[in-house]
């Protein structure tokens, strides 16, 4: 048995999934780019047959990174999905095509509406279909946690019979236990006279709280991929966490002896890319990635670790690219300085990107006494949105306080002028003062958006900390979301809901009014 398990990553698909976590083509080739930094083996780049841009995005992440790692497109046991797959990853060097058919009683008779043998007829001829498009063809019979075993084993069997490499046994609505998914495992194992003919992958949703036990009970019962995603974005409650499943692999190697290609040291500058374009915040305390994963509070935990640092850690955080508080630069600390501390903390800048990190940078340092590593990822992160926007914020001014009306007064730039950009100022009331700029933002723009949550954090810690703004809306039933830092937070308010006002209207240019005078 291969000591090596395959780690096949679904964020840009089921992460994507996520309510409020849509992509946009250029956010999702950022993204893609870092997946292969990162090492993961398969990269399934979404539903190709979902809509036009869905197919748009997995062709261009086939087109630009097919050479260097294996991309997958997602298709129904259908036809037409099959055909737009293979449209999708056509002319590319790692093709995979993924074909599902549910297989649990209940999706049967109330989704499907058909019989067991139905099924597995389905499932031979479609995998069959697929297969004379490429040769790595994955099925999955969904909602496989809840099927007859025998069933179970007939549908598997037949699959890799019709040319399956790869069977994934999805856990589809969290149900499953780490027992029981072993269980189901091993039974697969005993049971499919050809299963030695392709590789065992596991598909975990977090429904109770479970995935990741699950995904590594099948990993000790001989699955050989770990289906996941960066975060554990996901539907409902998410999927497996990748960075979870890598560092238990690694750090518990002892135990689970297989490895992954995974290159830790990226693991969190994946994260915070991925929380940044997604909007989907971090908690605190998350496992390898959290903003405390390595803080120590308790003086019997700080004193052991001043003896010796496995006391209490039973990982490096350099290990997975963990950035900290240390205070590292100044105003005074020059360009040569600050380029090697953006190397050591993982990133990799052409001179155009660091130069306008740079600019950020010292001006920054105009503001803060000491600015620490936190605050340089910020400041990366912020350089990393890849949408290009309309609409940019000039100045503002807002008035509010006790017993007064919070009034906001504000200047944006449409830089897509058809002639040349041109500015345009407008002013609002408000519940408050983020209230008020946001209400003048979307005059001055011609729309009304809802907003669904609001969050604000310091960056970093002390009074003259940057503070990240985390906004997002809903306009025309679809939700959107913006993040922008600041060292004073109604700049970043303001900030962070423009960038997500600018996401509405890209993608819905047609519904947006004249902007206002």
């Amino acid at each position: 048995m291969s000591d090596n398990v395959i780690i096949f990553d679904t964020t840009l698909r089921d992460g994507e999934q996520s309510p409020g976590c849509s992509m946009t083509m250029p956010e999702k080739l950022k993204v893609a780019e870092a997946l292969v930094e990162l090492g993961v083996d398969v990269i399934e780049a979404g539903f190709p047959i979902a809509s036009p841009g869905d197919f748009e995005a997995v062709r261009a992440v086939a087109q630009k990174f097919g050479d260097r790692t294996t991309i997958c497109g997602l298709a129904r046991c259908r036809k037409d999905d099959i055909e737009r797959a293979a449209e999708a990853l056509q002319g590319i060097a790692k093709p995979r095509i993924h074909v599902f058919l549910a297989t649990s009683p209940i999706h049967m008779q109330y989704k499907l509406k058909m019989a067991e043998q139905e099924i597995v007829k389905a499932a031979v001829e479609h995998v069959q279909m697929a297969k004379s498009f490429c040769d790595n063809i994955e099925f999955s019979p969904e909602d496989a946690a809840r099927t007859e075993l025998d069933f179970l084993c007939e549908v598997v069997e037949k699959a890799i019979a019709a040319g399956a490499t790869t069977v994934n046994i999805p856990d589809t609505v969290g149900y499953a236990t780490p027992t029981h998914y072993f269980n189901v495992i091993t039974y697969l194992k005993q049971h499919v006279s050809n299963i030695g003919q392709a590789v065992i992958s596991t598909h975990c949703h977090n429904d109770l709280g479970l995935a990741v036990a699950n995904s590594l009970a099948a990993v000790e019962a001989g699955a050989r991929q770990v289906e996941c995603t960066i975060n554990g974005l996901g539907e409902r409650a998410g999927n497996a966490a990748l960075e979870e499943i890598v560092m238990a692999l690694k750090t518990r190697h002892d135990y689970y002896n297989v490895s992954t290609r995974i290159n830790t040291p990226k693991l969190c500058k994946t994260s915070h890319l991925v929380s940044s374009i997604t909007g989907m915040l971090v908690q605190r305390n998350k496992a390898i990635v959290g903003q405390n994963a390595f803080a120590h509070e308790a003086g019997i935990h700080q004193h052991g670790m001043l003896q010796n640092r496995a006391t209490y850690e039973i990982m490096k955080s350099e290990d997975v690219g963990f950035v900290g508080e240390n205070m590292v630069l100044g105003k005074h600390s020059g360009r040569h300085a600050f380029r090697a501390r953006v190397t050591e903390l993982g990133y990799t800048l052409d001179e155009t990107q660091l130069q306008k990190v740079f600019d950020d940078f010292i001006a920054l340092a105009d503001k803060k006494k000491h600015v620490y590593d936190a605050d340089i990822v910020a400041l990366i992160d912020k350089q990393s949105n890849v949408t290009a926007e309309r609409w940019k914020l000039v100045q503002f001014h807002i008035a509010a306080g006790t017993g007064t009306i919070p009034t906001a007064t504000v200047e944006l730039r449409d830089e897509k002028h058809p002639n040349e950009p041109l500015s345009y100022r407008d002013a609002a009331i408000g519940d408050g003062p983020v209230d008020a700029v946001c209400k003048a933002m979307e005059r001055i723009i011609g729309v009304t958006a809802e907003l669904k949550d609001y969050q604000v954090r310091a960056v970093s810690g002390g009074e003259d900390a940057q503070g990240e703004a985390t906004v997002e809306i809903n306009y025309l039933g679809r939700r959107y979301h913006g993040k922008a830092v600041s060292t004073d937070i109604l700049e970043a308010s303001a900030l962070a809901y423009l960038k997500a006002l600018n996401k509405a209207v890209a993608e819905n240019p047609s519904e947006k009014t004249e902007p206002g005078v």
